[in-house]
């Protein structure tokens, strides 16, 4: 059977797995870490794929490959194809002046929300674009193209060089903010807006199109964003929700048609299967689990056993988790906070216990919003790397008041994207279904007054005036 390979290459690791295009089974697969922070050089993305490829036994046996990759980095090329300066990633705040300016230039929040179905934040790419134009005009006049990530490895595996020849999918290209998934099309307006002119952009390809080859001759798929190929990896349907727990906190649902949330709380992002992805995003996540371990002293199995040690709803203590700014709601400047603290609550198990509950809160607002917007909820599936976590996933139900399906921890992102490699192998009318593996529900009774709690602490920073 022929072989196919998926790549993820994330803000933390990339990762690679080789799976039977046909069943989906592993065969092997690896990894290798980026650089550190929210600006890096994109060739050290290419490094840890060449890493990745090595040490998952090389691509030479496959017949496709595809790139997942983390959305909206703004990666600015000159007419050689070089790196014109460090890619600025999600997580950079620094733009976020220039997403509120951006906003008022066009009309407002429903103005973006109508035109491309994202109202700009800072994590957003042509937010990125606006501050390279106005802190960095020499940059900005060398860039003769801007991509995505994904869009990068992709050109780079083909290894033609030219970057009249970059392409990209529907689902990243909607993280973009010059991009309608609704017609399908770039909004050159849009980006003139925030660079002051256009560069040159990726060709948007379809779901199972290919972007060429491999010098192998292995086919080279769409790619598409990390929260797609997510949805692709666990097999997600329309009436599904996904609860994402990386390095950033995602909810998103599978829907039939896009929307366009003038709040901003819903991204109206594509998806990798032709379909739409509503998405809502939180900036802290696992790496606030990661933090108050660091914090009280222990390992991530030790937090969970004292965070299930201590009752639900933490005796009264609530972490509010804008360790790192946050997106959702948009506090970019915001810091973390402990409310409720007394004496009785003052211990290590109860700062776990808020820890956990904290982040899932956060994903529980994420959740109401995508319903509000007419998502169905008939599931929510539970993955990443902090689902992995024996608290995470006993607590999850009765933050998110119903019940969780955690499918086998696997490599999700990765997986999607060998998925979609097997679809422009095969080119049929929808992706191979491959089995998801084992799955376990989790089922439990909502903790009274817990999220009340937290919406009132996180009140105390939604009545601070913008910037504070």
């Amino acid at each position: 059977m022929p072989l196919v390979a998926g790549v993820d290459s994330s803000t933390q690791s990339c990762k690679v797995v080789v799976r039977d295009a046909e069943s989906g089974a592993l065969v092997r697969s690896g990894s290798a870490r980026h650089p550190e922070g929210t600006e890096v050089d994109p060739t050290a993305w290419w490094e840890a794929l060449e890493v990745a490829i090595e040490r998952a036994g090389g691509v030479d046996d496959v017949a496709a490959v595809s790139v997942a990759g983390q959305q909206h980095g703004m990666v600015c090329l000159s007419d050689t194809g070089e790196v014109v300066r460090p890619a600025l990633l999600w997580n950079d705040t620094r733009s976020a002046p220039a997403a509120t300016a951006l906003i008022d230039e066009l009309g407002g929040a429903a103005a973006w929300a109508d035109a491309v179905g994202v109202v700009p934040v800072a994590s957003v790419t042509v937010t990125k674009l606006r501050w390279l134009a106005e802190h960095e005009p020499d940059s900005a006049a060398a860039t003769a193209a801007v991509c995505l990530p994904h869009d990068y490895l992709t050109w780079k595996l083909r290894g033609t060089g030219d970057i009249t020849t970059l392409t990209t999918d529907r689902g990243d290209a909607s993280g973009t903010g010059y991009f309608s998934p609704a017609t399908g099309r770039y909004r050159p307006d849009l980006l003139e807006l925030a660079l002051g002119r256009v560069p040159g952009l990726p060709t948007v390809l379809g779901p199972s199109d290919t972007a060429g080859r491999l010098a192998s001759g292995a086919l080279v798929g769409a790619g598409t964003g990390d929260n797609m190929a997510a949805a692709l990896g666990v097999g997600a349907e329309p009436g599904d929700v996904v609860v994402s727990i990386g390095t950033s906190g995602t909810v998103f649902a599978v829907a039939d048609k896009p929307s366009a949330d003038a709040s901003g709380l819903v991204a109206g992002f594509a998806d990798a299967s032709g379909r739409y992805l509503p998405l809502v995003c939180t900036l802290n996540a696992a790496r606030v689990l990661d933090a108050v371990a660091r914090m009280i002293g222990v390992d991530q199995d030790t937090f969970a056993e004292l965070a299930l040690s201590a009752p639900p709803g933490a005796d009264g203590l609530v972490l509010v988790p804008y360790l790192e700014g946050e997106r959702t709601p948009n506090l970019p400047t915001a810091t973390g906070a402990l409310h409720g603290l007394r004496l009785a609550n003052a211990t290590p198990a109860h700062q776990a216990r808020a820890a956990v509950e904290g982040v899932l809160c956060g994903l529980a607002d994420a959740m109401d919003a995508l319903v509000a917007q007419g998502c169905r909820a008939d599931r929510i599936l539970l993955v990443g790397g902090g689902a992995r976590s024996a608290a995470v996933r006993q607590v999850a139900p009765l933050v998110l008041g119903r019940p969780v399906v955690v499918p086998e921890p696997g490599e999700y992102v990765a997986d999607g994207a060998a998925r979609q490699a097997a679809w422009a192998l095969t080119g049929t009318d929808s992706p191979p279904r491959w089995r998801l593996g084992a799955v376990d529900e989790v089922t439990g009774k909502p903790t009274p007054g817990l999220r009340e709690r937290y919406a009132q602490a996180r009140g105390k920073f939604l009545d601070r005036p913008a910037g504070s």
